[in-house]
């Protein structure tokens, strides 16, 4: 499923408007963005095979194919295809060792394996690829073109190689012809956008239009066309040569081909807001498309980034631009090449220029050294303008998978003093890779003191434990004591008896958060406290471990509600009951619920002050939406009032006669409860009868603001069921 991406208007990353508008959309938009990517094709197509030592119609046909049918079945609508710079080498290669003819059967062969990679779902591996190894791409590759199309803009010609691109800058003669066209280009690019109404016409067309116009009559190189586009077709041919080479060769191409293509619709991806690739139909598409060019004799397709880059840049919005170039070449080469050969090479280097420039985006950078994924992107873009596309992509991935090691396997270690021996607290996942830091801080503990481990970790290899078993074992040995309070999960104790884990734990509430306090200070002596009050020692330790554990996860929480008021949508009146805990029993934290607790969670008839001015302070100033009453099983207030058991005259005694109406309720109501549950249950019901009483709850009941809710807790099943008044029975809480 497409997930709708926010809009982008810096500066380097351009947008397209959603979904298509139909043929209006495309005469509006795809139309004059394919002249655009027509007009910079054209001159690639050919460049690439003079320099793989192809007939230069070996490139138009490829151009054409790749327009037409990549473009038809693509699952990337806004990726343009075509022969493309980062296969030269390879093709190359081929065509000497095999020759031209050899060549196309070849790249037919690797058409028919890339359709075989795309049925088999090989194309969404690239999805792995992090942004900032895909954005350093685009930065090398628009590095590339910017420093090869700056020297054509200077009166010279574009090398393959960066490096020798950069040596050209300084050795070429300048043509002043050529870069005043340059200059008009970029200045036209860069000017027309700010003209008003003038959205529907691309910047890159009018500027290629400006600068024909103005060099009309002058001496400077254009562009230039085989005389005999058809005589120069070569149909492919059985190559000879060894089965396993011809075999190595075709997988090569379709290979190196699949890997361009993929990354280059996973780039430009990162350009628009529309869809997203299907990957998987996109290496089907590549792969018809190869089959094909082989077929005519044209060279290996793959999806281009400096053409697709362009056709965002344009403005196109669906797979119409794409077709559409490929039909512009094909019609212009064949009919129409005089027209072609009046453009001149500097204006489209000048429009490489600035697409090329603006691929390199200073604000992405900002934003991939913030969160710390700047590396990637950088061993990328170095990588590719220093060895290639493909290259630089397995670097900047290794960069990038060591950056992730280093973040996953990272722990902190913390050691402190207390005042009855050392603490040492470990988070994270430890693994050998940070034992040492661990180890030489373990060894700084003096000898002989008690040392307590406290591990929040979610991973423990086996180097890591015998790294620390070994310590501790060394340490008791000399006189100290080590006790290892493992607060996440149980990794240590599992390894020590001989169950390692083999997965990290997923993050999940600390379980000292609902646990009873005698379950977790049993064996540890968490905090040192005054002995005054040995009764207050367990709360004390309890909240010296909120202190350490809790408290640095639900700050920013608190800190929230403390700046903005408490704003909770429920009233919640239970019992006092040490048993039922609201929070756990709602999953519901700071903020959310507005307790009244008390003997039985009783809502007195004679309007008792603490009760009362709770639930008006809830509906009234509050403004809370449900107030629910919950009761609970073993409850015991039900129980003293079956049992009869409390003193007469003491304000326990005086407390539960508010339950007289309940009791009423009760031997009117038939079920198949215990006396003491069949109880609280219609206590709860009757006390939702009660609230009606108060003036503002019946208020807002009536003009549903505000509903009431019965609740009733098993204690010993943990278990909340739905009170229903009219019945006084129990309902299963629904799932939803």
């Amino acid at each position: 499923m497409n997930r709708p991406r926010p809009n982008k208007s810096h500066a380097g990353e351009h947008t397209t408007a959603g979904p298509p508008g139909g043929l209006a959309a495309v005469l509006r938009h795809d139309l004059p963005a394919s002249v655009v990517v027509f007009l910079i094709a054209v001159p690639l197509s050919l460049g690439i095979a003079v320099a793989t030592g192809a007939p230069l119609m070996a490139g138009l046909i490829s151009a054409v194919v790749g327009g037409v049918v990549a473009g038809a079945l693509s699952g990337a609508p806004l990726q343009v295809s075509g022969p493309a710079a980062g296969m030269v080498v390879i093709t190359a290669a081929v065509i000497t060792e095999y020759g031209w003819a050899a060549t196309a059967a070849i790249t037919l062969a690797a058409g028919a394996v890339q359709i075989v990679f795309g049925l088999s779902k090989l194309g969404r591996i690239a999805l792995s690829l992090s942004p900032a190894v895909v954005h350093g791409m685009l930065a090398g590759i628009g590095l590339s073109i910017a420093v090869g199309q700056l020297a054509v803009v200077l009166g010279g010609t574009a090398a393959t190689s960066v490096f020798d691109n950069l040596a050209k800058l300084f050795t070429t003669d300048v043509r002043w012809s050529a870069l005043l066209v340059g200059v008009l280009t970029v200045l036209a690019l860069v000017l027309w956008p700010r003209v008003p109404r003038a959205a529907f016409v691309p910047a890159p067309l009018v500027a290629v239009l400006v600068a024909t116009v103005a060099t009309s009559g002058s001496d400077v190189a254009r562009v230039d066309l085989p005389d005999d586009p058809l005589g120069q077709v070569v149909l492919p041919q059985m190559p000879s040569g060894s089965f396993g080479g011809v075999v190595f060769a075709v997988l090569t191409v379709a290979v190196v081909a699949s890997v361009e293509s993929l990354l280059s619709a996973v780039a430009v991806d990162k350009l628009h807001d529309g869809p997203r690739a299907d990957l998987d139909r996109e290496l089907i598409a590549q792969g018809a498309a190869n089959a094909v060019a082989g077929a005519l004799g044209g060279l290996p397709v793959t999806g281009v980034i400096v053409r697709s880059s362009t056709n965002v840049a344009a403005g196109a919005r669906t797979r119409a631009s794409t077709v559409l170039h490929g039909l512009w070449i094909a019609v212009f080469v064949l009919a129409l090449g005089s027209v072609l050969e009046l453009i001149p090479l500097a204006a489209l280097a000048g429009v490489l220029l600035v697409v090329g420039a603006r691929l390199v985006s200073v604000r992405r950078m900002r934003a991939l050294w913030r969160h710390g994924e700047f590396s990637a992107y950088a061993v990328t873009a170095i990588g590719v303008v220093a060895l290639g596309l493909v290259e630089g992509v397995l670097l900047g991935v290794a960069a990038a998978a060591l950056r992730s090691l280093h973040r996953l396997t990272r722990s902190s270690v913390r050691i402190e003093q207390e005042p009855d021996g050392w603490r040492v607290v470990i988070r994270g996942s430890l693994v050998f890779l940070g034992v040492g830091r661990l180890v030489r801080g373990l060894r700084a503990i003096p000898l002989g003191q008690r040392v307590v481990l406290e591990l929040h970790i979610d991973f423990l290899d086996h180097g890591a434990y015998e790294a620390i078993d070994d310590w501790r074992v060394g340490y008791e040995r000399l006189g100290g004591h080590v006790e290892v309070d493992e607060v996440h999960d149980t990794w240590f104790s599992k390894a020590t008896k001989g169950i390692p884990a083999l997965r990290k734990t997923p993050l999940s509430p600390l379980p000292r958060w609902f646990a009873p306090w005698s379950h977790w200070q049993r064996h540890h002596r968490a905090v040192a406290v005054p002995r005054q009050r040995a009764d207050a020692d367990p709360m004390i330790r309890g909240m010296r471990e909120f202190e350490r554990t809790t408290a640095p996860l639900v700050r920013p929480f608190l800190a929230e509600l403390a700046a903005r008021g408490q704003r909770p949508r429920q009233l919640f009146i239970t019992c006092a009951d040490s048993r039922v805990v609201p929070n756990l029993i709602t999953t519901s934290g700071p903020g959310d619920l507005f307790c009244v607790r008390n003997i039985g969670n009783l809502v007195p008839l004679d309007g008792d002050d603490s009760v009362g001015a709770a639930i008006e302070y809830a509906v009234e100033v509050l403004a809370v939406d449900t107030i629910a009453v919950c009761g609970h099983s073993d409850c015991g207030a039900m129980k003293a009032v079956v049992h009869g058991s409390t003193r007469p005259g003491s304000r326990l005694h005086a407390w539960l006669k508010a339950v007289e109406p309940s009791l009423i309720r009760f031997h009117a109501s038939e079920s198949d409860l215990p006396v003491v549950e069949r109880l609280a249950v219609a206590n709860v019901a009757q006390q939702l009868d009660n609230l009606m009483t108060y003036p503002s709850v019946r208020e807002a009941v009536a003009t549903r603001s505000l509903r009431l809710v019965g609740m009733y807790f098993d204690i010993s099943a943990a278990r909340v069921y739905l009170v229903d008044p009219e019945r006084d029975s129990l309902e299963p809480v629904v799932r939803v």
